[in-house]
């Protein structure tokens, strides 16, 4: 069995790997076992540094390559009649700090009956649907939380909204 441990940087390459196809709950694992697309069985032994986004790249030690796509799973979406009505809906979400996936038109989150109830409260549709899972990571999911004042050079690194104001 071909093991997968380490991380690669995006390529800019047409070059054709394998493939696997993964849930979020799984590409949050740094040690797991998957059956490739073709059928193989593969084991996963990654160091702790994050999910595993869909296009990500792994290899062996031999130098074998692998990307990794979102899996569809069964997922609860979420429509609007209006924009402000969806915004609202991922506010209230947001604070239940579960993860979330937005787009333009629809909000998606892994299935909960008291979630789905809230939301269809304030109005909105929620549909089961079986699509790929990648919510947001968070404005703050790459830098460790903390206080201390930043320099400009580094403010840089907040989401775009917060390098607006002075950060304190």
């Amino acid at each position: 069995m071909k093991i997968f441990t380490q991380r690669l940087e995006q390529m800019q390459t047409e070059e054709a790997f394998e493939t696997v196809a993964l849930t979020f709950d799984t590409r949050q694992k740094s040690r797991f076992r998957a059956t490739l697309d073709n059928g193989d069985d593969i084991g996963v032994d990654l160091p702790r540094t994050g999910i595993l986004r869909s296009g990500a790249l792994i290899a062996t030690e031999q130098g074998e390559i692998l990307k990794v796509n979102a899996k569809a799973e069964h997922l609860m979406q979420v429509t609007a009649k209006t924009d402000f009505e969806l915004l609202k809906a991922a506010y209230h979400l947001g604070n239940r700090h579960v993860p979330l996936m937005l787009t333009p038109t629809a909000l998606y989150f892994e299935p909960d009956h008291v979630l789905a109830e809230m939301v269809q409260g304030l109005g909105l549709v929620v549909t089961e649907v079986h699509h790929p899972f990648e919510p947001e990571s968070g404005a703050y999911a790459q830098h460790a939380h903390s206080h201390e004042r930043l320099s400009k050079a580094e403010s840089h690194r907040l989401s775009p909204i917060k390098s607006l104001h002075h950060v304190h």
